[in-house]
């Protein structure tokens, strides 16, 4: 059981003895500093408001009922009625010795559909597809890792009027004689010069929406430029995902087109069940519960008069297959927060309809915006979109002149390999250790930095524990050693690793990664503390004390690495 839930359950206990009403909770929690104890119970306060009496005697009363034989070593009455749990340093040192992973019951198994990423392949991915691409893959692998069944959904957008546009200028280099993986090398300019014939040539428009119903009629001709478009687009987004250490393959990619044959059925549906309605000649859901200050409700299109289906059908039919064909019990959009009440409307619109049973959980986990320094969205110097590529490139090159200067005793390889997972880490932590929901300024000075909250800084503490083996001649995993604790840095250690596993339950819960990266930067500080108060490797410091710290140190070294392969970052054994 985990820490906080074991005395959060003997807490409970014991007010049920002391007869404090059901509805009071104990409201256990970390202790702001190790001189108010471990944890704290703060529950007193509240139940005795509510049975109007004095909370440090219902404090007392609860700590007369209350079995922590063996767990605390001290509890203790502070302020108005919080009750300070100091625990037991045999305990702590029994918890990490006998530590394992926690294997998932069956039936607490969930299939969890994650739907991340989703960028349009009319164009390059840029900055704006950052945050939903890693994000999202943070929380599948966190839900994997807890013994989920995660089917990844990327909802790429390949479909819809602008691919009339783009597949008629496809055709015409080709018609010149050049290859498609040519013509498409670099999607951004190619969508800027199509667009500049849509608007200047009236005919070149005219065959641009032409080809928009030929494709969506199944034209065989416009259906090979589309999908020769298609596999170049898609082609630019796997190379992108390898480059982040991102888990999307191309067998993830669900796109827009592959539920173009379910949009009439969903239509003709809503229409029957009376969701959808007649309106201008257009098909529209009107919802009630949406609506505005003024009582009118919020109007969610579905079908066009000209006959054309949007984002929200196809959304709809999206829902209808992963409840259907993939048996989700638990959706998962980060889709950014521009997007709510799109989705807001889907959900509901889906909850009507009878798409989503009432036992599959919906989630939309909208993100902020990545600024630059002038507070503004992130753009080039010349006001244009960022490609990911770009960016990702000089995150690598920024972190290889860093390398090369902190050592210069690397091969080639070890700078290049090093350089990579630090450039790469770094961009993706500068944006996972955010509050999600937050706006965050990009700056690469801070990101790369060796000090403060980073991916460079977690990297490092793990190459430092990594050289503490080296220097011992010990493998870290095959250190057996029974773990005792003696020094306060030591328990602050031992307490700090035993909170893993409560911080990946909370981020599977709120899908907030900051909250890991958090705890990581803590592990790392708090073994930095150990690290300089309890020596290792002297030589007057007895074996089993060794033994012990080297447990702590590979116990660290192994959390660190799990806690940021969560994250999508590699670590290293040399910087």
């Amino acid at each position: 059981m985990r820490l906080k839930a074991l005395l959060t359950q003997r807490f409970t206990a014991a007010m049920r003895s002391a007869g404090i009403p059901e509805d009071c909770s104990p409201m256990v929690a970390l202790s702001g500093k190790p001189k108010f104890g471990d944890y704290q119970a703060n529950g007193s306060m509240g139940a005795a408001k509510r049975m109007k009496t004095s909370p440090r005697d219902l404090a007392a009363e609860i700590l007369e009922h209350i079995d922590l034989e063996g767990i605390a070593e001290k509890l203790e009455i502070a302020g108005p009625g919080f009750i300070n749990i100091h625990l037991s340093k045999p305990f702590l040192a029994e918890n990490l010795n006998q530590a394992k992973p926690r294997e998932l019951e069956p039936e607490d198994q969930q299939t969890v559909v994650i739907d991340y990423s989703s960028p349009n392949l009319a164009k390059e991915m840029h900055v704006g597809h950052l945050r939903s691409t890693i994000i999202g893959d943070s929380l599948a692998r966190v839900l994997e890792y807890q013994g989920h069944i995660v089917k990844r959904q990327n909802h790429m957008g390949d479909w819809g009027t602008q691919f009339g546009m783009l597949i008629a200028e496809l055709e015409m280099h080709l018609g010149e004689g050049e290859q498609a993986e040519l013509a498409l090398d670099d999607l951004e300019l190619f969508y800027q010069q199509s667009k500049k014939h849509f608007d200047e040539d009236p005919d070149f428009a005219n065959k641009a929406r032409e080809y928009v119903v030929k494709l969506q009629s199944g034209d065989a001709h416009c259906r090979k430029l589309w999908h020769k478009f298609i596999k170049v687009s898609v082609a630019h987004s796997l190379d992108i995902y390898q480059r982040l250490n991102v888990g999307l393959l191309e067998a993830h990619i669900q796109p827009e087109s592959a539920y173009n044959d379910a949009l009439e059925t969903v239509v003709d549906d809503l229409s029957n069940q009376g969701i959808a309605v007649d309106s201008d000649g257009a098909k529209v859901v009107f919802l009630p519960e949406l609506a505005d200050k003024n009582g009118n409700p919020s109007p969610m299109l579905v079908k066009k008069s000209g006959g054309g289906f949007l984002y929200a059908t196809s959304d709809l039919a999206a829902l209808r297959y992963r409840v259907n064909e993939l048996h989700a019990d638990r959706i998962l959009y980060f889709i950014d927060a521009r997007q709510s009440l799109h989705m807001k409307q889907v959900f509901i619109t889906g909850r009507k309809a009878g798409y989503i049973p009432k036992r599959v959980r919906m989630e939309h986990h909208p993100f902020g915006t990545m600024m630059g320094e002038d507070g503004r969205p992130f753009k080039t110097r010349s006001g244009g979109t960022v490609k990911l590529a770009d960016l990702l490139v000089e995150a690598v090159q920024r972190a290889e002149r860093l390398v090369r200067e902190k050592n210069n005793n690397l091969s080639e390889e070890q700078v290049k390999d090093i350089a990579n997972k630090v450039g790469i880490g770094a961009v993706k932590y500068a944006d996972l250790s955010i509050t999600r929901t937050n706006d965050y300024i990009f700056d690469w000075d801070s990101m790369l930095s060796f000090e403060g909250n980073t991916a460079p800084y977690l990297q490092y503490a793990y190459t430092r524990i990594s050289s503490i083996f080296r220097k011992a001649g010990k493998n870290p995993g095959t250190i057996s050693a029974e773990i005792d604790i003696i020094k306060s840095q030591e328990k602050a250690l031992a307490l700090k690793l035993i909170q893993f596993e409560e911080v990946i339950d909370q981020v599977a819960i709120d899908c907030y990664p900051h909250t890991l990266c958090t705890y990581l930067y803590e592990l790392a500080s708090v073994f930095m503390a150990f690290y300089e108060f309890c020596p290792i490797l002297k030589k007057d410091v007895p074996e089993a004390t060794q033994n012990s710290r080297l447990k702590l140190s590979a116990l660290s070294a192994a959390t660190l690495a799990q806690g940021l392969d969560l994250l999508g970052i590699e670590v290293m054994e040399q910087m």
